[in-house]
């Protein structure tokens, strides 16, 4: 079986966000998945089995698997384009949060997500303590969804992840207004084994969503400041979901020797 290692949301190598991808005729049992994943030690593998229509798509932290993950979303559908459906405009993904589609959009892929409901909630002290400096304004979807006064606070981050995992939420994003880009955020996923998700797909919809609001425009160009950084571009549409776009580039394909 071969494993394919993927940078999504960038053209540059060991930049953006790296995802391991797996192509198979059937599934496994979760437990050989799982053990891969907590393996290859990246914030996600994807699992991915041919169907009569599209592909069944799952994806896979050190921790446990996941609803929903835009990076290794991209990166499955850059394997598929590139590997197994070279003439191919769109591919069709059955996930646990239902169908999703990725189409080329000239250099990029774009995907189209859900956006789920998030609500304002009061800052707290301990959103504090485990940022390290204090939000002006938080928000509770998935994620927890904190805002920061400047793109230089959220750069200079150093959160404790022992007090992170206690907030509320599947994560933390921090994010605040940018200089040449409409948003700068962090995501921070301790509960799933997960210190940093260095460019988080998923956790655009939500920040998207949030500064689309804020801005009152629907495009959004967001930049994910980890140290390896990434960029997206982010469209929030009448039918309430999010268009998510982002380059990738190959960095890596083997051969798995362990038999599932």
């Amino acid at each position: 079986m071969k494993q394919y290692i993927v940078d999504a949301f960038t053209q540059t190598p060991f930049t953006g966000n790296p995802a391991a991808v797996c192509v198979m005729e059937k599934w496994p049992e979760k437990a050989f998945m799982m053990n891969l994943a907590m393996e290859n030690n990246l914030s996600e593998t994807a699992f991915i089995v041919k169907e009569e229509k599209g592909y069944h798509l799952r994806w896979f932290t050190p921790g446990s698997e996941v609803e929903l993950c835009g990076h290794a979303t991209l990166a499955a559908s850059f394997v598929i384009f590139h590997f197994f459906e070279p003439d191919s405009e769109m591919v069709e993904f059955n996930t646990l949060s239902g169908k999703l589609t990725v189409k080329k959009k000239g250099d990029l892929f774009e995907m189209d997500f859900p956006i789920d409901e998030q609500k304002e909630i009061p800052v707290t002290d301990e959103m504090e303590k485990a940022f390290g400096i204090r939000p002006v304004k938080a928000l509770l979807g998935p994620d927890l969804l904190c805002v920061f006064k400047s793109e230089d606070q959220v750069k200079n981050l150093k959160p404790d992840q022992i007090k992170l995992a206690m907030l509320p939420g599947r994560g933390q994003n921090a994010t605040a207004k940018g200089k040449d880009v409409d948003c700068v955020s962090r995501s921070f996923f301790p509960k799933l084994l997960v210190a940093e998700d260095p460019v988080c797909g998923s956790a655009n919809c939500q920040i998207a969503d949030y500064w689309s609001s804020e801005l009152g425009k629907k495009a959004i160009k967001a930049y994910q400041a980890s140290k390896r950084g990434g960029y997206l571009v982010c469209e929030k549409r009448d039918n309430g979901r999010m268009a998510i776009s982002g380059d990738a580039t190959l960095i890596a394909i083997s051969e798995l020797v362990v038999k599932p």
